[in-house]
């Protein structure tokens, strides 16, 4: 029997934030970035942090604790800062989107404009490929050293001039991820799309009184993704297989 979709068509991650400090983060900070498709939400488990946003609004800051939700819809910047031992559950809508590419980091400008050069930079190397945790590490905190430099610029440029300073890189974000977009449609249709449509044949069949779809009800369960957790934007991800491309 088909398993039924996870909850509307969603990811869900368990991200302990890097530890890494940063000039202004020294208990440690993420990759600034943002999602060109999804939206995005941090449920606060444990420890102590920020998010950081830039968008409609400006420059932002949510505090993050426990029993706290922040959420962010696409195209708004986010960097999550660790204040100590920050742990948050990730949920993420248009499953499969982010991990096939829907996210732009916050490189500078010139990178953001040139994909071989932001391909380059964004990049790790492959523990499948020979890479040690070290490497694949050092190459993770690179990326986010580079995210921080133009992040920076950009929130310069938006405390400065408003959130028309994010134009720029909104256009090259959509410049980046433009060929992608038919593979997206197919993970998407798949998973949001299949889930929409579950639910708009069970209306039409209770319109009725009609209790057929109800048989159709199924119950899944998934363990976490074996292995080391896998090296984020934001910190160590610990994933779940559950949509059907997974």
């Amino acid at each position: 029997m088909t398993a039924p979709l996870f909850p509307g068509g969603v990811a869900v991650s368990h991200l302990q934030v890097y530890d890494w400090p940063a000039d202004d983060a020294p208990q440690g900070s993420g990759s600034p970035h943002l999602h060109t498709t999804s939206t995005e939400a941090y449920v606060t488990l444990g420890g102590r942090g920020r998010v950081e946003t830039l968008g409609p609004e400006g420059y932002a800051v949510h505090d993050l604790a426990p029993g706290r939700i922040v959420w962010f819809g696409p195209g708004v910047i986010h960097r999550a800062v660790n204040l100590g031992g920050l742990e948050v559950l990730v949920v993420m809508s248009n499953a499969g989107l982010p991990e096939a590419g829907d996210a732009v980091i916050t490189f500078p400008a010139d990178v953001v404009a040139d994909p071989e050069r932001y391909a380059a930079a964004a990049a790790l190397p492959r523990v499948d490929d020979g890479a040690t945790d070290a490497q694949v590490a050092a190459a993770a905190r690179a990326r986010r050293d580079l995210a921080l430099e133009g992040y920076a610029a950009l929130r310069a440029a938006v405390e400065r001039d408003g959130p028309s300073a994010l134009e720029p890189l909104h256009a090259a974000a959509a410049d980046l991820v433009a060929p992608r977009t038919s593979r997206w449609r197919e993970i998407w249709e798949s998973s949001v799309g299949s889930a929409a449509g579950q639910t708009d044949s069970a209306l039409e069949a209770l319109a009725t009184a009609s209790a057929a779809t109800l048989a159709d009800g199924r119950v899944a369960a998934r363990d976490a993704r074996p292995g080391p957790r896998r090296y984020g934007m934001c910190g160590r991800l610990q994933t779940w297989p559950l949509t059907p491309s997974d």
